[in-house]
């Protein structure tokens, strides 16, 4: 290939792949990381760091990899590195305390977990999965100490998190300095190109880069993907807050999820979350703008694009079918789960509301299930019900209701 073809083609890369980014940090830098690839016929090595402490993926994460699997169309190869190692310590990133430290066992499943979902956006073929304790976990006393002292205290404090608890007189422990840094060694022990995360984790990418340069590794590009806002279309999606859209949830569920999306939402949820080509994303916006288009159908219209990229289109067509039966016409869906309350049963015949809720799979505790009582969210055959500590007598064939989107019928 002569030099005028890897330019148009290392260019033709760097425009797709910086497409929806919220920065790239060192530019100039990955264009020539492309020139060299093509060049060489050479994929880059793109590292993506996880979390094992919260393992479920939602359409927050999805993000972050349908960036990958656009590296991956184009030829790299993508590496997946679970933080087995330090997810015992957990990233202390935009917190105000200290995170709990996860067990050896909690580590281990929660990598499980995700090994399951990620293929569902990602190329099995061209993705490695890999664990930090493989280096971090064989490293001497003496290596820590070489690793900790190419970072100042100061620099540590650079960090908005750790400046405003040191400002407060909130405890910052020495162990929590050592992710950044452990991080950072990952991107040594990978050798990694490309390192992709939110714009939350720019302090560690950055860092990355920095310990890199010290163990003489051509530094990585740090790509800042954006934070998407979840349904209540104010604050980060995250599952703690009940406001998220789960990858492996059924397609009604998902689909439901969509319809109650803020409007303004949706052109940001096109954009990263479905492959719309961009003319037609910006052909929604003005239409949704000039009031040519009914926002419920736009929405429908994103509902399947979102679903469709998970569970296929007929399952996607499916979902937006039954969502306008259930809350179009007010019918109940035909297919609803059936919960068996036998095991539930106290000894006066009655369950717990509550626990019904989180039997369902409604919520994924007790206290969630609380909330949802609390909010008037649940009702059974139609009565809301308000009380958290309520015991209800369950009538086979009773309906279950929680949110909009959700039924079960109680069995024996």
């Amino acid at each position: 290939m002569d030099k005028e073809a890897i330019e148009r083609e290392a260019r033709r890369q760097f425009d797709i792949l910086v497409g929806n980014t919220e920065e790239v940090v060192g530019e100039e830098e990955f264009l020539d990381k492309l020139r060299a690839s093509v060049a060489e016929d050479r994929p880059l090595r793109i590292k993506l760091g996880l979390d094992p402490s919260a393992p479920d993926i939602h359409l927050g994460h999805a993000v972050v990899l349908r960036k990958l699997r656009q590296f991956q169309d184009l030829g790299h190869r993508v590496i997946c590195l679970i933080g087995d190692f330090t997810g015992r310590i957990g990233d202390p990133s935009g917190v105000s305390e200290t995170r709990r430290q996860l067990t050896e066992a909690e580590v281990v499943q929660n990598a499980r977990t995700y090994q399951e979902q990620i293929f569902k956006i990602l190329d099995p073929d061209k993705t490695t999965m890999d664990f930090n304790s493989r280096w971090l976990g064989v490293m001497k006393f003496e290596d820590v100490i070489e690793l900790a002292s190419h970072i100042t205290v100061a620099r540590m404090l650079e960090r908005n998190d750790f400046a405003e608890r040191h400002g407060s007189d909130r405890p910052i422990y020495v162990h929590e300095f050592f992710y950044p840094l452990m991080q950072g060694y990952d991107s040594v022990a990978l050798e990694a190109d490309v390192e992709l995360g939110g714009t939350d984790q720019k302090f560690n990418l950055v860092m990355a880069r920095t310990i890199q340069r010290a163990y003489d590794v051509e530094p990585e590009i740090a790509m800042l993907m954006p934070i998407i806002e979840g349904t209540d279309g104010v604050r980060k999606m995250s599952k703690s807050l009940g406001n998220y859209i789960g990858i492996t949830e059924e397609p009604e569920q998902m689909f439901g999820k969509v319809m109650s999306l803020p409007d303004q939402l949706m052109p940001r949820y096109f954009r990263l979350l479905t492959d719309t080509e961009p003319a037609e994303i910006a052909r929604i916006e003005d239409a949704l703008a000039a009031g040519e288009v009914n926002p419920r159908d736009v929405k429908e219209e994103l509902g399947v694009a979102i679903v469709g990229g998970y569970w296929g289109e007929e399952a996607a067509r499916g979902a937006a079918a039954s969502f306008r039966k259930v809350f179009s016409s007010g019918e109940l869906p035909e297919d609803m789960p059936e919960v068996d309350c036998a095991d539930l049963l106290d000894e006066d015949g009655t369950v717990w509301i509550v626990g019904l809720i989180s039997e369902a799979g409604f919520a994924s505790s007790n206290s969630e299930a609380r909330r949802l009582v609390e909010q008037g969210a649940v009702s059974l055959d139609g009565e809301r019900v308000e009380d958290p500590r309520a015991r209800i007598v369950p009538t086979p064939g009773a309906v279950l209701r929680v949110g909009r989107r959700r039924f079960c019928r109680l069995g024996g």
